[in-house]
């Protein structure tokens, strides 16, 4: 039992600087699509930080947690084969699968801005940032509740809480558009 818990203190820091991870790559991203904007020598200056910045934050820290927190956490399904008997633990592992290509898709972003490709606006990535909270609220969720948790609660809660920071989203958009035409 000790080693067990050894490895999920393990599991849980790296999920923590994953998700951070993912949290600041997309503020990155914002800044950088934003100084694509900005007029020359600011432009080439920002554009040059933010790439060094993303390079490191993805490559040492979010890759290497992903990789380290699914590593640990198949270690403790190792130790603890009968949860994957149970309906949250499935649950949860789909949630881990939306991270995962949620992951990629950054990753994709990423490599088109590391080209100076700039395929979204900065105001779809401040929206696609809130993916991984959706995530982290539902696996947090779920984790801490298992059995006890009403999946028909919890669904309607996971939309809500969706619906809420669209609408959020929304109004923010509005006071920065107000702010930059004054």
């Amino acid at each position: 039992m000790e080693l067990y818990n050894y490895i999920k203190s393990l599991h849980l820091i790296f999920v923590i600087t994953w998700f951070a991870g993912l949290f600041y790559i997309v503020r990155l991203f914002v800044y950088q699509i934003e100084a694509n904007d900005k007029p020359s020598p600011e432009k080439e200056i920002l554009q040059k930080q933010y790439k060094i910045m993303t390079y490191r934050l993805w490559y040492i820290i979010t890759w290497p947690s992903a990789v380290l927190a699914t590593l640990f956490a198949i270690w403790l399904l190792i130790l603890m084969p009968d949860w994957l008997q149970t309906a949250w633990m499935h649950v949860k592992l789909g949630f881990v699968v939306l991270l995962i290509a949620y992951q990629i898709k950054c990753h994709l972003i990423y490599a088109a801005l590391q080209n100076d490709v700039f395929k979204y606006s900065s105001n779809f990535m401040r929206l696609w940032n809130e993916g991984a909270t959706i995530i982290l609220f539902a696996v947090v969720f779920l984790v801490i509740l298992k059995n006890a948790f009403n999946w028909v609660y919890g669904v309607i809660g996971i939309v809500l809480f969706s619906v809420l920071i669209m609408l959020g989203f929304k109004f923010y958009k509005r006071i920065r558009e107000r702010k930059s035409n004054h």
